[in-house]
């Protein structure tokens, strides 16, 4: 028997998501043919608008998510999140599958080249510096909280075209941490792993990271209160949402990009570990959902978006590792999904038409009138 095609394959998974979301979650089937999204127009709705991009590294196969074997793992997702949202089941990225080279072509709407474990921006515009040129947005504005693996440069391209300092702030929590403990203590080595796969060459930290001192400037944390609580914290990601909802309380920016990164944990061959980095990934994109719904300043004009940076390899593929990588860069590791849900999104509609991970930033521009003018990807009809 003939081999399936990669598009074969992408389109196999999309219907089965479709397929066990339609019975799980109680989801409509959506049509290519609808007219765009309820989007509110007008020039003071599109000042108050709010987007937070939730991406993961290390995305979760079906097997253990939107499968009926896996569906213990997402109770949050499934019974809150999907029936509020516009569900994609085919995002597909055709770039290099790398966690920080991903996340910078999701950033742009490009697919990078760049090296994944070097220190360097993307080579193409992000979507903070469109966002905060077209509309004049303060760096305070835009931000974006990432692991420490090299996403200390994501939030600006070193395009000519736009200066030095008109992208987002970037907070590495790990590196806050790391600066308060001032010393070490084995009290936190469960919140630094820098990265699962073990590099040769991890960049060092430098240029514009988020500074130990705008700790109580920003943040409104001193050191001991910031390392008082961080001891109750069990992973990293954990680390990070503590200082999203310090963000959003404080400086409520209208565009604030969060990268979590335990799902990851997966290339240690831990399979429990990996299950327990989905679980906490699905809790903690639940709580977000209702801080935003608790913040005056994000209820009810907040659109958030979810999607892994890219999949995993299937245990079917003699070159791959099932859970624990990605390397085969097949259909299975490259077919994804997206959910949108909040202001302007259609709630519990599932769409399962092919679309590409780099739509995401022409997407966010149509939303909040910037336009992306060098992105390569198209704005997805079904949000705007």
């Amino acid at each position: 028997m003939e081999a399936a095609s990669p598009r074969e394959v992408a389109h196999a998974l999309s219907c089965s998501r479709r397929d066990f979301l339609r019975g799980a979650a109680g989801v409509a089937l959506g049509s290519a043919l609808m007219s765009g999204s309820p989007l509110i127009r007008g020039v003071a709705a599109a000042k108050k608008r709010k987007i937070i991009v939730v991406t993961f590294g290390g995305g979760a196969r079906d097997q253990e998510t939107f499968a009926p074997a896996g569906q213990e793992n997402i109770p949050h997702m499934l019974h809150e999140l999907v029936p509020q949202s516009s569900f994609f089941t085919q995002v597909v990225n055709h770039g290099i599958l790398g966690h920080y080279v991903a996340t910078a072509s999701l950033a742009t709407g490009v697919y990078e080249t760049l090296n994944n474990f070097a220190a360097v921006p993307p080579e193409h515009p992000t979507v903070f510096e469109y966002f905060r040129r077209d509309l004049h947005r303060p760096s305070s504005d835009a931000w974006v909280v990432a692991p420490s693996n090299g996403f200390n440069r994501i939030g600006e391209s070193d395009d000519r075209s736009f200066g030095p300092g008109t992208g987002a702030r970037v907070i590495l929590p790990k590196h806050l941490l790391t600066a308060a403990m001032s010393g070490g203590s084995t009290d936190y080595d469960h919140l630094l792993r820098d990265n699962y796969e073990s590099p040769l060459y991890t960049p060092s930290l430098a240029g514009g990271e988020f500074e130990l001192q705008q700790l109580e400037r920003i943040l409104k944390l001193s050191v001991d209160d910031f390392r008082a609580h961080a001891r109750t914290l069990s992973s990293p990601d954990e680390l990070s949402m503590y200082i999203v909802r310090r963000l959003m309380q404080l400086e409520a920016p209208s565009l604030l990009w969060i990268t979590m990164h335990d799902i990851d944990v997966a290339h240690a061959g831990a399979y429990s570990l990996y299950v327990e980095g989905i679980r906490r990934t699905d809790r903690l994109c639940s709580e977000l959902w209702k801080t935003i719904q608790s913040e005056p300043e994000y209820a009810g004009n907040t659109t958030l978006f979810i999607l892994p940076d890219f999949g995993r390899d299937g245990d079917d593929d003699a070159g791959g590792n099932g859970f624990q990588h990605h390397r085969t860069g097949d259909a299975a590791s490259r077919t994804t999904w997206m959910m949108a849900l909040g202001a302007g999104v259609r709630e519990g509609v599932i769409y399962d038409r092919p679309m590409q991970s780099i739509d995401l930033v022409p997407t966010l521009g149509a939303m909040m009138g910037f336009s992306a003018s060098l992105s390569q990807g198209k704005p997805i009809a079904e949000l705007v």
